[in-house]
Formats: structure tokens, C-alpha cells, sequence
């Protein structure tokens, strides 16, 4: 393989994907709003001479390159979060400028400037004969991955794929674009969103002894949701934080992968109420709760966690805790329904597939993250670790475990973030690497199975 040829490959078609990345932006492309940026690409890899292109029912677009059974397949989520208070952006985020290192706007680093490097790391492998026998690439624009991470991919697989005679065995493995700082990435951990309802009684608010105040009963349980969150585990404190599995008294099976990963985390997200008006007492008050699991917790034990808290089993029948289910439809109108539940997953780093892109990643770049100048001081840590945050990969591997790895041009950091960039040097980075992964993918390496950690599904019957 002629990784010089590879790298001019690449920095040759820096402008068209500089061009590519600004277009996408161009378009705002909220979770069920991709339209207009699903028809952006859909007609960039038409315009390249993708072998097929098409839209599936829930709005992902799919190109493909090759002919053969088995499939690489390249994600990148195309949704974007909204651009929160405009007067913290210096400029249009959807017309923002670019100068010689960096394009800036919503989705350049979270995640369209994947998008970019993806379509053209294919037609890298399309113009140099990159692709090997017997396989063909598959790169998915994603839809409405903010809102419900891994949903776009459940379709995929339960829908796409049977409507097509494809099998989700012929994937042999899935290359994410999410940011990651110049690193290859291997795992991070779940999470799930929780809802708590708590029941009160109205009365007039001039005489609030009359009733029962759920604001109230809610102020208790969300000190404890916060404990939970940032007390020891040392038996100081009645409630052990989530710090506790890390060590290996609390969770002696996965307390190495949970140093890994980090820490599970819990947060209040969002609180709701109900009240007469409002000189009256809330006779409800609910909270959505953000957890981030780590290795060794489950969907089971993260509801169990919070039904008890003190507080929680203070208030007896007036407290309900439940996971969200996600419903929404998509732009084309096609709802999915499902948990909003996303299992935690390591891959080992001897899986084919990561050294793959270990291998890939040597030839052409050496053995440390590279970046420009402005990146750098996120980029001193190890060339593979994982992601804080959650991705795809969730249902591709969490669910069905279908082997997943991360690289991808940006910065975490720069994800839902105002003034958002992405550098030039990744777009170019990662199309090279991209293009040459499928000839070092090392079929005859693969294990029967590349997970160090799965959380799996849950016990119900949603696919």
C-alpha cells in the first residue's frame, strides 16, 4: 500500500472538503430536521460516483462503494443540538467563516466535519483501488443521534437491513467519526435518562400547611441525587457515591474497566411541575435525570440506585422512577420507538479492528495523536483511549455488538459548545486514514469476540 500516495490523496481534496463541511452548516440540521443536509450529502456522494446512494425510511443517508458481502461501514451522525444563546457566537453559526487552519459553525466538530472526511476517505479508496476483494464500504449519515443516541442504527439493522437481505453479521466492523482529538478510540460508557415523578395535594397558597408540597419533596430527593453524584464511598456519608465502583469492594468483576472508562456520573437535566396557579402549593414535580454508567452498572441497578435514596424512600407511594422511552419521528415521519437506554462497551485493544487502525494510523501519521498547533494541548495523552461522552456505537456495538472504534476529526470539547470549530489538518487526517483501514484489516486476526466490556440490552422485548 503507497501511504504517500494516500496522504497527497487526501491533502489534494482538502478544498473540496473544506467546501463540503461549510455546506452542510449552511444547513441547520436539528435532531427530525436533517432534511435539507441529508439532501446536501446525499448529492456530494452522487456527485463523487458513489456506487449507490440512497435514504432509508427514518431519513439516514447511505452511500456504498464496492460490490462484495462483507461491509466496513463508516457512521457519522448528521443532527446537530440547536446553538443555544446566540449572543455567545462571534459569528453566524451556520455561516461562520473559515481562515487557513480551522472551519467554524453548528456541527463542525460535532458531527459534519466526520461526515466530510468520511465521503471522501471512500472516494479515496474508490480513485486508488483501495477497496479489497470480497468487501464494500458503507458510510451512514445518521439521523437524530442527539436526540436518542444508537436509535438511527436500531432502524438500520431491524428495518434497512432486512428490507435490503443484508445480515448484520456481514458487518465486520464500524469506524465512528466523533470527534477524538486525534486518538483511536475503543469504548465509553452508557448512560440513560431517568425520570422521577413525585404526587403532592394543592391548596391555597395562604395557608400551605392545608396541603402537601411536591417542589418540596423533590428539594429532598435532589440532594440526595447530587450526593449520590459527589460523596465518597468510604462510609462516611449513608449514601456511597458512584465514585464506589472504581474500587474493587464495590464492583470486583469490572473495577479495572471502570478505571478506564471513568466514573459513572448522575445530574438533574431538567424539572417540570404542576400547580393550580401560582398562588398555590405544586401538587407534582417531576426531574429528568442524565446518568453516565460506567463498566460493571446496569440499567436495573441505576433505576434501583435512585428508588434508594433516602429521600426516595421517605416519600413511599408518591415517588414513581422510570427510564424515558423516545418516540419521536424523524423528518421523513417515521418514528422508532425505543428506551432511552445506551449500553456501556470496550473493545480490546488487540481486536483486528482496532489495530487496524493502530496499524493505519503508524504508517501514515507515526505513533502519537497529530493535530495543528491550535489542538495540540488537548492531544498529550495516549494514541488509544476512549470517549467522556456517548456516540452511535451505543446500539452497534452496546446492543447487537457489532465490533465499533472511533476516530474523527474535532475536539470533544468543542461538542454543544458556542463558536464552534473544527480544524482543517483532521478533515485531511482522517480521510487517510479512512482510506487505507480496509486493506489492513486483517480478517483471519478477528476473535469471536472483541468486547472486553458489554452492558448488553435490556430485558424487554424493543430491538
Amino acid at each position: 500500500m503507497d501511504f504517500a500516495q494516500i496522504k497527497q490523496a487526501a491533502g489534494d481534496y482538502q478544498g473540496h472538503m473544506t467546501r463540503f463541511l461549510r455546506d452542510m452548516i449552511s444547513h441547520p440540521s436539528e435532531s427530525c430536521q436533517e432534511r435539507e443536509v441529508a439532501a446536501c450529502i446525499r448529492a456530494e456522494m452522487e456527485k463523487l460516483g458513489f456506487d449507490k446512494v440512497e435514504v432509508d425510511g427514518l431519513g439516514n443517508v447511505i452511500g456504498w462503494m464496492g460490490q462484495g458481502e462483507k461491509i466496513i461501514a463508516i457512521d457519522s451522525h448528521i443532527d446537530t443540538v440547536g446553538v443555544g444563546n446566540r449572543d455567545n457566537w462571534s459569528h453566524d453559526p451556520y455561516e461562520g467563516y473559515e481562515d487557513e487552519q480551522v472551519v467554524y459553525g453548528r456541527g463542525g466538530s460535532d458531527q459534519e466535519g466526520g461526515m466530510a472526511s468520511a465521503v471522501y476517505g471512500a472516494k479515496i479508496m474508490k480513485d486508488l483501488g483501495l477497496i479489497p476483494p470480497g468487501y464494500r464500504i458503507m458510510v451512514v449519515g445518521s439521523v437524530q443521534e442527539e436526540d436518542c443516541d444508537g436509535m438511527c442504527w436500531q432502524y438500520i439493522i431491524n428495518r434497512y437491513f432486512p428490507q435490503n437481505g443484508i445480515k448484520k453479521e456481514q458487518v465486520e466492523f464500524v469506524i465512528s467519526t466523533e470527534p477524538t482529538d486525534g486518538g483511536i478510540y475503543r469504548g465509553h460508557r452508557g448512560r440513560m435518562e431517568i425520570r422521577v415523578d413525585v404526587k403532592g395535594i394543592s391548596c391555597h397558597g395562604s395557608a400551605p400547611e392545608r396541603g402537601d408540597n411536591a417542589i418540596y419533596k423533590m428539594a429532598d430527593i435532589l440532594q440526595d441525587v447530587r450526593a449520590l453524584n459527589e460523596n465518597p464511598a468510604d462510609g462516611t456519608a449513608e449514601i456511597k457515591g458512584l465514585v464506589k465502583m472504581l474500587d474493587p469492594r464495590y464492583n470486583p468483576q469490572h473495577y479495572e474497566d471502570a478505571r478506564f472508562l471513568g466514573r459513572g456520573t448522575c445530574t438533574a437535566s431538567e424539572i417540570f411541575f404542576t400547580s393550580p396557579s401560582r398562588c398555590a402549593v405544586a401538587d407534582s414535580c417531576s426531574i429528568s435525570i442524565d446518568r453516565r454508567m460506567t463498566a460493571g452498572e446496569t440499567w436495573d441497578s441505576c433505576l434501583q440506585e435512585i428508588r434508594d435514596l433516602p429521600s426516595v424512600k421517605k416519600y413511599g407511594q408518591d415517588v414513581t422512577v422510570s427510564m424515558y422511552m423516545y418516540s419521536r419521528p424523524s423528518w421523513t415521519g417515521q418514528a422508532y420507538e425505543t428506551e432511552c437506554y445506551f449500553p456501556t462497551w470496550i473493545n480490546k485493544d488487540s481486536a483486528a479492528h482496532v489495530q487496524a487502525l493502530v496499524e493505519a494510523h503508524r504508517a501514515l501519521f507515526g505513533e502519537k495523536r497529530i493535530g495543528p498547533p491550535g489542538a495540540m494541548h488537548l492531544r498529550q495523552r495516549p494514541l488509544t483511549d476512549k470517549w467522556t461522552f456517548s456516540t452511535n456505537c451505543v446500539s452497534i456495538q452496546g446492543r447487537y455488538g457489532i465490533p465499533c472504534v472511533g476516530f474523527g476529526p474535532g475536539a470533544e470539547s468543542q461538542a454543544h459548545a458556542p463558536n464552534e470549530i473544527t480544524w482543517k489538518q483532521d478533515l485531511v487526517t482522517c480521510a487517510a486514514l479512512y482510506a487505507a483501514v480496509p486493506g489492513l484489516y486483517r480478517e483471519e486476526d478477528k476473535t469471536s469476540d472483541v468486547s472486553q466490556f458489554r452492558a448488553g440490552k435490556t430485558d424487554n422485548d424493543i430491538q
